[in-house]
């Protein structure tokens, strides 16, 4: 349903919302990244590139970018080999065990971040359980060998896979398969089926999670920060540093707004890309995909041995936080797994515990609110935008938008640099430094996903009713509250659900504008990957791991596995007489819903 721009302004729904829009949209999306450019090239109110020269002259600032860069580029060659062959190991050949096997590469979908950062620290790190087995073995090996570049490529690499897993498996299961059964009858190998068949199809979601590794790597916060060590510091650990200092921040600043920049570059760029190839054919009534067997009995063993020892490494680290979690600090230190050192002293400590509670207390608390605001807020603006399309919502939208395209780092900055002062936007009150600057932060990078999940619920919403509901002389707010409110209301319930989980742990937005005496678990977590602070917090640490890993395994079935349930295969009402109306959420619109948000939801926990 289209609506005009007189109809817009006529509406009263609108008028109230685009009131509470504008003004949030200028306060916090558009002015912070006005200042943070002034902040750069206007410092003394005229135009000037000191900042830029300050930075050209920074070692440390020139060393990062380009470790920034090289670490991008990397992965997104790693990412995509790991990635591409899990997906070909689990939904392509036909593997004996390729369940189980799925089930290890996934691990990395329950916890990322600075959770996942973390586990591998204490399992491969200087102390870890794997370092002291080695250094049984092996007297004089190095015990920091886990450290510097390798180590943040080897953790970002099996941590950023599980977008493989989710949007490239679904690829995978959409190629036609008889034009692999052609090209078979055609004399084509396995291998020239795989090469010039099957990955060609895939390239265009090849190219999106591309764009995502790169991004991320450019980016990255908290595995160059707890693993880089000396020798090896990237942008956004660097953008902290110069953020902490007030005579710096314009270096910050510049840094952050390189980040920006190459982020639109880089979008601009591989859009242009894909538009340019055609990539897959299918028929008009096309197969579904089968496994294929592999014929080459050297390539098998390889294959296997593998998509084994890889299943491992992912495997290792979340079973052995578990296992750690029931154990004392000093089995952790000595690597010894004693069963009569086993004990829910660590759990208990942390349920009873009101110091060791507060980190989880402070994260549900800023998770909850800034769910509740951007779901509650954006229904609003997700229904104008959709029911209204004239170039007034357009505009609306994209600024929306914003947090997608500009890096958490920068938009945080910006926050800092804006209201380190007061502001007349916000009353005259000094926000940085207060609880509300870090809601407020969660609120704006979760409006993006929020508004395109809800917009695209509203789309699916038949007019017809609302056609009915004003027949029947219902207003407008009456028609949203009573009709398309409780029709939208299971996708809203499963991207909040969504974003508080995400929100739990976070690190790279909560190390920039937390409140020092309200710190949530990623900053807790970090602090106890720290050397100087270790034993008792560590244990706590393997605990809120494993809580946080449950806590988001529950969502995850509750959004994902729940929705890719085949369409009819809930069970049969016990009366075979008994009219039972169809739920709603077994409609093929739906499922797809479900399974957007699954796959986005889980993109999200990628982050970081």
């Amino acid at each position: 349903m289209n609506g005009s721009l007189k109809q817009l302004l006529r509406s009263p729904l609108f008028l109230v919302v685009g009131a509470v829009l504008l003004w949030f949209s200028v306060t916090f999306l558009i002015y912070p990244n006005v200042r943070l450019l002034g902040t750069v090239f206007l410092p003394e109110g005229q135009f000037s590139f000191d900042a830029v020269r300050r930075l050209m002259s920074s070692q440390r600032a020139m060393e990062s970018l380009r470790n920034s860069f090289l670490l991008a580029v990397v992965l997104s060659v790693t990412v995509n080999a790991v990635g591409i062959f899990i997906v070909l190991a689990t939904r392509y050949f036909d593997i004996k065990g390729a369940r189980v096997l799925w089930l290890g590469y996934a691990s990395t979908l329950v916890y990322g971040g600075i959770v996942l950062v973390a586990g591998y620290k204490f399992i491969y790190g200087d102390s870890g359980f794997i370092t002291r087995l080695l250094l049984n073995v092996f007297p004089g090996m190095n015990a920091g060998w886990f450290t510097g570049m390798f180590a943040v490529v080897f953790v970002m690499t099996f941590a950023c896979t599980g977008n493989h897993l989710l949007f490239l498996g679904n690829a995978l299961a959409k190629v036609d398969f008889q034009t692999i059964e052609a090209a078979r009858m055609m004399g084509a190998s396995s291998w020239k089926v795989l090469r010039s068949i099957v990955l060609p199809t895939l390239m265009p979601t090849v190219y999106a999670i591309t764009i995502l590794t790169f991004l991320g790597g450019l980016g990255a916060l908290a595995a160059p920060q707890v693993l880089g060590g000396q020798d090896f510091q990237t942008v956004t650990p660097m953008i902290l540093t110069f953020a902490n200092a007030p005579s710096s921040r314009d270096l910050a600043a510049t840094l952050a707004i390189i980040l920006g920049l190459s982020t639109i570059v880089l979008l601009a760029v591989m859009n242009r890309l894909e538009k340019g190839g055609t990539y897959f054919s299918v028929s008009k009534v096309p197969a579904s995909m089968q496994k294929q067997k592999i014929e080459n009995p050297v390539a098998n063993v390889v294959v296997y041995a593998v998509a084994y020892a890889l299943f491992a490494v992912y495997a290792l680290p979340p079973v052995l936080i578990v296992v750690f979690s029931f154990t004392d600090a000093a089995s952790i230190q000595s690597a010894t797994l004693n069963p009569g050192t086993f004990t829910l002293d660590n759990y208990l400590r942390v349920f009873t515990d009101y110091s060791a509670l507060w980190p989880f207390l402070v994260s549900i608390g800023y998770s909850a609110v800034a769910t509740i605001v951007a779901v509650f807020g954006l229904l609003f603006v997700a229904r104008l935008v959709q029911k209204f399309r004239n170039p007034v919502t357009a505009a609306i939208e994209f600024i929306l938008h914003i947090p997608w395209i500009l890096p958490s780092t920068m938009v945080a900055l910006g926050l800092i640099i804006t209201f380190d002062h007061s502001e007349w936007l916000v009353g005259n009150i000094v926000l940085a430094g207060t609880l509300a600057i870090l809601a407020i932060a969660y609120v704006i990078g979760k409006i993006p996903f929020t508004l395109r999940m809800l917009k695209a619920a509203f789309a699916a919403v038949p007019d017809q009713l609302e056609e009915a509901a004003a027949i029947l002389g219902a207003g407008s707010f009456t028609t949203f509250r009573r009709i398309l409110l409780p029709i939208v209301a299971p996708t809203a319930a499963a991207v909040a659900a969504l974003n508080f989980n995400h929100l739990l742990d976070d690190y790279d937005t909560a190390v920039f504008l937390a409140h020092p005496l309200y710190q949530p678990l990623g900053i807790v977590i970090k602090n106890a990957t720290s050397n100087d602070t270790l034993t008792d917090t560590t244990a706590l640490t393997f605990v809120y791991t494993v809580i946080l890993m449950v806590i988001t395994g529950v969502t995850m079935w509750l959004v994902y596995g729940r929705a890719t349930r085949p369409v009819g295969s809930r069970r049969r009402p016990k009366s075979p007489t008994k009219v039972v109306p169809a739920p709603r959420s077994t409609t093929p619109e739906t499922v797809r819903e479900y399974r957007e948000l699954a796959t986005a939801g889980a993109a999200n926990k990628q982050e970081g």
